[in-house]
């Protein structure tokens, strides 16, 4: 295939992946608003009124960014997941992985689509956080390569997990079980160092913590950990996750049974 027709090839898939979650925009933006708007009144306004400062911000300040977080991992990750399950549960990827498409285009329009809706929600859930707390971007810089980056890293996990499931209840297993523990335990709602030396050397090995971090740090100017270290360690994540998943998808893993 030529440049022009990997470049129609990939745009073909990128456009059938955001038509397929905003056919349905009530089940995949609506939800994740409400969901937000609900953390933003009650944990923001009710509860944050009395926990008052944290790190020399309103607790309302202090949440957001691990809010809209919350919203770009779920979502990215979400999307992928049901949607390439979706099509292999149809068995009309082996349509797909039988033709001329390489099998890195194939995975880039899965990962953009993913990529796409996360941006979609994270960008509705900023826009609702303006209507209880002021935000100001510190470093606009890390604030969007930390936010792609993150919704890349969790467009990939979507998709490795699409890849080994076998019913629809084991594309459930890792946001029940691996995903939502590891989200709220991963910064969103208290500073680190609050914890003590065991919890948060533990917190440590949480990955979230250092996207939470370095996104916080993008719009308040105030991280936990290493800004720089996290970003690299994120990166270098997003790298050797993309190349497994591109070796699962060109030996057809659990797409030839």
């Amino acid at each position: 295939m030529n440049s022009q027709q990997l470049w129609i090839a990939l745009m073909t898939l990128v456009t059938k992946e955001v038509r397929r979650f905003m056919r349905i925009w009530p089940q995949t933006l609506l939800p994740p608003a409400i969901t937000m708007t609900l953390y933003f009144v009650i944990f923001g306004r009710m509860i944050g009124s009395r926990v008052g400062d944290m790190g020399g911000f309103s607790y309302m300040q202090f949440i957001v960014p691990g809010l809209i977080m919350m919203a770009v991992i779920t979502n990215s990750y979400s999307n992928v997941v049901s949607s390439f399950f979706s099509v292999k549960f149809q068995r009309s990827i082996e349509e797909l992985i039988t033709s001329p498409t390489p099998a890195h285009i194939v995975l880039t329009g899965y990962l953009i689509g993913g990529i796409v809706r996360g941006l979609m929600v994270g960008f509705i859930v900023t826009l609702l956080s303006m209507f209880f707390t002021h935000l100001t971007i510190y470093h606009l810089g890390v604030t969007i390569f930390t936010v792609l980056i993150t919704a890349l890293l969790f467009s990939l996990g979507g998709f490795i997990n699409a890849v080994f499931a076998r019913s629809f209840d084991d594309i459930s297993i890792v946001p029940t079980f691996v995903l939502t523990p590891l989200t709220y335990l991963g910064g969103v709602f208290y500073a680190m160092d609050q914890l003590s030396p065991f919890w948060k050397n533990l917190s440590l090995l949480n990955p979230i913590v250092y996207m939470v971090n370095a996104f916080r740090y993008g719009i308040l100017g105030k991280s936990d950990v290493n800004v720089w270290m996290s970003l690299g360690s994120i990166t270098l994540l997003c790298v050797a996750m993309y190349f497994y998943a591109y070796h699962l998808l060109r030996r057809g893993t659990g797409m030839r049974e």
